[in-house]
């Protein structure tokens, strides 16, 4: 009889065992993907080194880009996304370009409260806390509209952790990047970024944003090949100029009028080099399966007196079915004496 309970007793261990599983036995993967096409057409008598930086700094990125998303389901709330990319590099062949892992993200809902988001790659600040908005939208130029530009900076891996409490989200993260090496030397330069930033909902359809990046490279003079996510803080000790910090604050206006219409604003302060402020606005009626049609404009104040830099974006879109839209538009740019109109052309295939 002692032989048969014992037996009964492993053997209900071992059912509740097997019945448990892991986190990924039930996870369900939705795979999407995107392929866009932009081409650029300049109205300028000829082609000079002022004209060069003009498109430069307007951010315009020609050619055929593919990205695919692959997000899986775990543990009910959480989930874990990686994103590949392949890029043309300003000619048609992105078709034949391998595609490349450029995202990892691991999101966690702790509770309704306070959630976890672990970026061991291709991190940027907008994949954290509640950053992402309806601004943030690539389009056809990433100066004027994708919103302040400390969040589209790639910062290597990071981690953050937000807390919602009524109308109010606070969230910070912690990022750590490799710079490089610097010459004459066989130590490396990293990047420890801290970011920061506090959404206010002021009503039930606009929200007010305040964001801060602070970065520090430190300087290891050390030997050592540690792997790409181990950071020993002692080694950081040597002083060096090129160890300044370099600080941004960011403050977001949207408002979303109807469940198409969108209107908002950013201004962004930094103390890289010169101090300047960036800015821009935008108003769009973007509805998904129907004519749309956009308002964007932006620049750079340099000195906080010159109107170093500014354009303006007219555009519409047209879609065709939920999977594919085309977008014209009209861009005017004025960079220092520089100043030209271009015609631009986006298609999107989505699936």
């Amino acid at each position: 009889m002692k032989l048969r309970d014992r037996q009964d007793k492993v053997e209900r261990i071992l059912s509740f065992k097997a019945s448990k599983g892991g986190p990924f036995d039930d996870a369900s993967t939705r795979v999407r993907g995107e392929v866009e096409v932009l081409g650029l057409l300049l109205m300028i008598d000829r082609m000079h080194e002022e004209n060069q930086d003009a498109i430069s700094r307007t951010g315009i990125k020609t050619g055929v880009n593919s990205r695919f998303t692959f997000e899986t389901t775990v543990r009910e709330n959480d989930s874990v996304t990686a994103e590949f990319v392949a890029s043309g590099k300003g000619q048609l062949d992105a078709f034949a370009s391998p595609l490349s892992l450029s995202k990892v993200v691991y999101a966690a809902n702790i509770n309704d409260r306070c959630s976890l988001v672990a970026v061991p790659l291709g991190a940027k600040c907008s994949d954290v806390g509640s950053s992402k908005s309806s601004h943030q939208e690539r389009g056809l130029t990433g100066h004027s509209f994708t919103g302040p530009s400390l969040l589209n900076q790639h910062i290597g891996s990071g981690i953050s952790v937000s807390v919602k409490k009524s109308n109010i989200i606070a969230s910070l993260a912690q990022f750590v990047s490799v710079l490089g090496t610097q010459l004459d030397s066989q130590g490396t330069t990293l990047s420890l970024s801290t970011f920061g930033q506090l959404v206010y909902q002021i009503s039930w359809n606009t929200k007010l944003s305040v964001l801060g990046l602070h970065q520090v490279p430190k300087f290891s003079n050390q030997h050592a090949s540690l792997g790409p996510i181990a950071l020993p803080i002692g080694i950081f000790r040597h002083k060096d100029p090129f160890s300044a910090s370099l600080r941004s604050t960011a403050m977001v206006v949207e408002s979303e009028l109807d469940t198409s219409t969108r209107i908002g604003g950013w201004v962004e302060m930094n103390n890289s080099g010169t101090r300047h402020l960036q800015w821009g606005a935008s108003i769009s009626d973007l509805p998904e399966d129907d004519f749309g049609w956009g308002l964007r404009l932006g620049g750079t104040i340099e000195g906080l007196k010159d109107w170093d830099h500014y354009q303006v974006e007219g555009f519409s879109k047209i879609n065709f079915g939920e999977k594919f839209s085309v977008q014209p538009s009209l861009v005017y740019v004025k960079n220092g004496s520089t100043h030209f109109p271009a015609l631009m052309m986006k298609s999107s295939w989505s699936f």
